[in-house]
């Protein structure tokens, strides 16, 4: 899959009332977003139940294919509330910048694109996930339990400076 590159923005404008910078200059490119994604030990994703209320964990993400991914058990809370509701929102933090995706997450079920992520795991984490007949398995545990692999596909993105005063929107098509 093609990544898209998103349109950056500020945030803020000089007729809000904000602390934040108005200066053009201050915007982030995608770049630096998405290298924060792809550094980051772990993220936070948000995703709701079906009633409506808030659900936050930490998890173990990846970039691959142009994409951040996240993977869970197919029975937790996370997937249970995806299965629902694919919105979701991943929030990272690196020194230089904190950051907010807004996307919809989508379970993976090809087999090259679920080795593919298998092997961005096992390059970031050391993790070794083994993929058969369209399912992902952690082979080195009893049970050989089950994961998903989710593709979050950003709608737009926040990204605020380790300044505290800058704030870039990016609005992907």
């Amino acid at each position: 899959m093609t990544e898209t590159t998103p349109v950056a923005e500020l945030l803020f404008g000089e007729a809000d009332a904000t602390p934040f910078s108005t200066d053009e200059a201050t915007v982030k490119p995608w770049d630096q977003a998405r290298a924060c994604l792809e550094s980051a030990p772990k993220a936070w994703l948000s995703t709701v139940w079906p009633d409506g209320r808030a659900h936050a964990v930490p998890v173990l993400l990846v970039w691959a294919g142009g994409a951040p991914w996240i993977t869970t058990r197919p029975t937790s809370r996370k997937a249970r509330n995806l299965a629902v509701n694919p919105h979701c929102v991943l929030t990272v933090a690196v020194e230089t910048l904190d950051l907010v995706v807004e996307g919809n997450a989508t379970r993976a079920r090809d087999e090259d694109e679920l080795r593919r992520v298998a092997a961005a795991f096992r390059a970031k984490y050391e993790w070794e996930l083994a993929v058969r007949d369209g399912s992902v398995h952690e082979e080195a545990l009893p049970g050989s339990p089950e994961y998903g692999f989710y593709r979050i596909t950003p709608t737009r993105a926040f990204g605020y400076g380790a300044d505290g005063r800058t704030a870039t929107r990016w609005r992907f098509g």
